[in-house]
């Protein structure tokens, strides 16, 4: 089977270890080598009530942040806009946090914890904060993650014709959960994917998916793709490289097993 998909980019967001945002990062994914690994700050998303604020762990404002920026860039309205959430392993420190809470004698679990232990637990934040009713999926596929989710908020935006904003994030694990699923550091991108037309040329993607498993692409830079393999929503690299204007015509990105996922960025 082999799928073909074109849609526009309309916002990018990105934060990461030594990658504020999109703005200053670039530049930086222009020439790699200027790259320097820095810990990725987070702060609690201003938008969300401050009740959830002070509920929300590294994932949720890791993803809103970058979700932020790609909405902000597009001047989109949050209110109607489809979401695609992915990530590989959720709120990392809550499920570590939920583990200790089982291995005690009394096994009592926070019911704040519990709700927040669902894998869609960050498009619930993202929804309240911003009043949306708008369709919105939540996936994981390991690895995979990021091409899966690619995926998944290209098709949409194809046959529903609208936009859909995909959000990908992944944050470290505490021990001893790290020692068995180790991630160099906490990593955010989101994209706004748009089919209809635009005042102003915009970067587009045209993605096709077959059942076969060619070599990923890499980010042309020891140290990022240290990253790159570090980090599954991280897997978004090269194509982020591609988008700031230096990468091949054509890359290769991770999707579920035995599937390749095809990305070529075109003016």
């Amino acid at each position: 089977m082999s799928i073909a998909l074109s849609v526009s980019v309309r916002g990018i967001g990105l934060l990461g270890p030594g990658l504020a945002d999109w703005s200053g990062g670039r530049s930086l994914l222009r020439e790699p080598s200027s790259w320097v690994f820095q810990p990725t700050v987070l702060t609690a998303p201003a938008r969300l009530p401050p009740a959830e604020r002070r509920r929300a762990g590294d994932v949720v404002k890791l993803s809103m942040a970058v979700a932020d920026q790609a909405c902000t860039e597009a001047g989109a309205d949050t209110r109607h806009l489809a979401t695609v959430f992915t990530a590989s392993s959720g709120d990392a420190a809550n499920c570590n946090a939920l583990c200790e809470a089982l291995a005690t004698p009394q096994r009592a679990i926070s019911p704040t914890r519990f709700t927040n232990s669902v894998h869609n637990a960050v498009a619930g934040y993202w929804h309240i904060a911003t009043t949306s009713r708008a369709p919105s999926t939540s996936l994981c596929a390991h690895d995979g993650s990021f091409g899966a989710g690619l995926l998944e908020a290209m098709a949409q935006c194809v046959s529903a014709r609208r936009p859909v904003l995909l959000v990908a994030g992944d944050a470290p694990y505490p021990e001893p959960l790290h020692s068995v699923r180790p991630l160099s550091a906490a990593f955010g991108v989101a994209l706004l994917l748009d089919v209809g037309p635009v005042d102003a040329p915009l970067p587009m993607l045209t993605l096709r998916s077959d059942e076969t498993e060619a070599p990923a692409s890499d980010c042309g830079d020891a140290a990022l793709d240290a990253l790159r393999l570090g980090v599954p929503a991280a897997r978004s690299l090269p194509l982020l490289r591609a988008l700031a204007g230096s990468a091949p015509a054509s890359l290769h990105i991770e999707g579920l097993e035995g599937f390749t996922v095809e990305v070529r960025p075109h003016a």
